[in-house]
């Protein structure tokens, strides 16, 4: 989203984690092959440049904020100082912050596809990626159409651009497979050739200006064969003295929103998102085998509940096992009505993320151990164990602050009061937000979150370049191109305002991807972790000591945490018993040693 408006767009919605007695149990309405996989998150304009030949151009801004297409432009270094304004960009004139909205990297679907034996070696199960669709922005969450990939994304722009063009968007019939769209299939096979899965960002509520059904609304005003599509306040009429006049997105103007009624987006937009939707599912009918695996569904708060329960049975009605996900940032009792089993499968799990800063990010202001437990149980037991399984645990996201950049900046805002935090952790808007690289220290925090995520009920989600070292602030420096081994970077020395600090070296951290890699194996390894029941074994407010059980059939994983400052001697009665072993040494153990900030798993099968 438009780094302007997305504050504005998730302010509505955060008390923090209210504890609530367990949900009573509920039939399991999610499928079967996400329950406890592995997501990563990718923000293709930004994970790689595999294509050179169809980068953006000055034209293709047009309609994206901040509004400039008429300024140089080039597309930006990859490996570049991130706050360094280029010469391209100095010779307009303006700030860090205006000059990194007009930003193209040049990211592309070719530079996904080569990257998939990359996630793969990771560990990596499922891949949920931001907007595929055309749109001007670097982030495509204001959509001219949900029919046809960017062509910037394929290898063909002007080519697609001139096919689109011949197209009635009302006549699915006319709609052709351009070079963009293609490509995007052979993605979709490529990953399930390896045995992953992939989602689409659906984003229904609202569009961008250069839309086609809201441009010739604009253009032929109540003439239109789209005139009921949007909230039309007023139309342009010189004999009456009225302007167009329509709801945008949040006040946005720019992004012009569906119109609803008590049946949810009307008649016209949600036929043509229900076409759409299937195109991508079920693409020239050659079978679901062929199509995405499900969808992650954007400011899903702000769509009627009618329109959901209309579109999960046609989702359904084309593949039975298909995978939704909700972006949703409320508290338990405000989500519950999304996930009773007629809407959607799980979210985008930000209250895991909000208790696991305020017990592992805040230092100070930690929360203890028994809270934390009991903040968990909570969230675990809210909406039925299907849903647990499948609820996409994350720390970050193209919407937040990286979590290498958080546990550099403790004892702030905390994560759960959403607004505010979401505003102090940009740096735009707060000088004193560190943006520099994470100490060490810092990186054995990020280390421990991490294992705890990987180990943890759920299906924990990675966003691009954590594993690879990655820091930033929130939106927009949250979104930085993706830091890959085999290319020499420049080391960041630039503030925004141009000053500069001494260098932070900017490399692909192997040792980091490896703890990653290794988690994600134990988590693959041992069928508990992935799929097992979950048992709180030791709550020490104390020391901060926090252990629990994973169990699934004979299998048994141990996992002890230790969030203090000096190392513990960790035993139970579980464990004392023998039979268990260290997961990563294969060692023996009845008791285990716990460095600060560390963490142990042992096994017993």
């Amino acid at each position: 989203m438009i780094r302007k408006i997305i504050s504005r767009a998730l302010l509505a919605a955060l008390a923090s984690v209210a504890g609530v007695s367990a949900a009573t149990a509920q039939a399991d309405h999610t499928p079967g092959w996400s329950k406890g996989i592995v997501w990563y998150q990718i923000f293709p304009e930004r994970f790689r440049n595999g294509d050179r030949g169809n980068d953006p151009t000055r034209a293709d801004l047009g309609g994206a904020y901040p509004f400039d297409d008429t300024s140089a432009f080039s597309i930006h270094p990859w490996t570049s100082d991130w706050y360094e304004l280029q010469p391209y960009e100095k010779a307009n004139g303006k700030d860090i912050w205006f000059n990194i909205q007009r930003r193209r990297y040049g990211g592309d679907l070719q530079g996904m596809i080569d990257r998939l034996d990359y996630l793969k070696t990771l560990g990596v199960e499922a891949i949920y990626t931001t907007p595929l669709f055309w749109s001007p922005s670097s982030h495509k969450y204001d959509a001219l159409m949900y029919h046809h990939i960017d062509p910037t994304f394929g290898p063909d722009p002007e080519g697609d651009k001139k096919l689109i063009a011949r197209e009635n968007p009302l006549d699915t019939a006319s709609w052709s497979w351009t070079k963009a769209d293609l490509l995007a299939l052979r993605l979709i096979d490529e990953v399930h050739r390896r045995g992953m899965r992939i989602i689409f960002d659906g984003v229904f509520n609202h569009v961008g200006i250069r839309n086609f059904a809201f441009q010739d609304l604009e253009k032929n005003q109540e003439a239109s064969p789209y005139k009921d599509w949007f909230i039309v306040q007023s139309f342009r009429d010189s004999a009456k003295g009225t302007p167009f006049r329509y709801k945008g997105w949040f006040g946005v103007r720019t992004l012009p929103e569906f119109r609803e009624d008590s049946g949810g987006i009307v008649a016209g937009p949600k036929q043509y998102i229900f076409n759409a939707t299937r195109r991508w599912m079920n693409p020239m009918n050659k079978g679901i085998a062929h199509g995405i695996d499900g969808w992650r569904l954007d400011v899903a708060y702000d769509v009627g509940h009618a329109f959901w329960k209309d579109w999960r049975r046609h989702v359904r009605s084309i593949n039975p096992q298909a995978y939704m996900t909700a972006e949703l940032v409320d508290p338990i009792e405000k989500t519950r009505p999304y996930l009773q089993g007629d809407e959607f499968d799980a979210t985008m799990n930000y209250n895991f993320a909000f208790i696991m800063h305020d017990f592992f990010v805040q230092d100070s202001l930690a929360i203890k151990a028994s809270a934390f437990d009991q903040r968990l149980k909570a969230l675990r037991e809210a909406f039925g164990n299907g849903v647990a399984l499948n609820m996409q645990n994350l720390m970050n996201s193209h919407d937040a602050t990286r979590i290498a950049s958080a546990v550099a900046n403790p004892d702030g805002r905390r994560f759960g009061d959403w607004g505010k935090y979401f505003n102090w952790s940009q740096k735009s808007n707060n000088k004193g937000y560190n943006a520099r690289k994470p100490t060490p220290e810092q990186r054995r925090k990020q280390k421990l979150i991490a294992a705890f995520q990987l180990l943890y009920l759920g299906a924990p989600m990675i966003y691009y370049g954590d594993e690879a070292g990655m820091w930033g602030a929130n939106d927009p420096d949250c979104r930085k191109p993706m830091v890959w081994k085999e290319l020499s970077y420049s080391p960041e020395t630039h503030n925004p305002d141009q000053s500069l600090h001494a260098p932070d070296a900017v490399a692909f951290d192997a040792d980091l991807f490896s703890w990653y890699k290794r988690f994600i194996g134990l988590r693959k390894k041992y069928p508990a972790i992935r799929t097992g029941s979950y048992e709180t074994l030791v709550t020490d407010d104390a020391r901060q000591v926090y252990s629990f059980s994973r169990k699934l059939g004979n299998e048994e994983v141990v996992v002890a945490v230790n969030r203090g400052a000096k190392p513990v001697e960790f035993t139970h009665p579980r464990i004392a018993g023998g039979g268990f072993r260290d997961a990563l040494n294969g060692k023996a153990a009845r008791t285990a040693r716990v460095a600060p900030m560390g963490i142990v798993v042992l096994v017993k099968k």
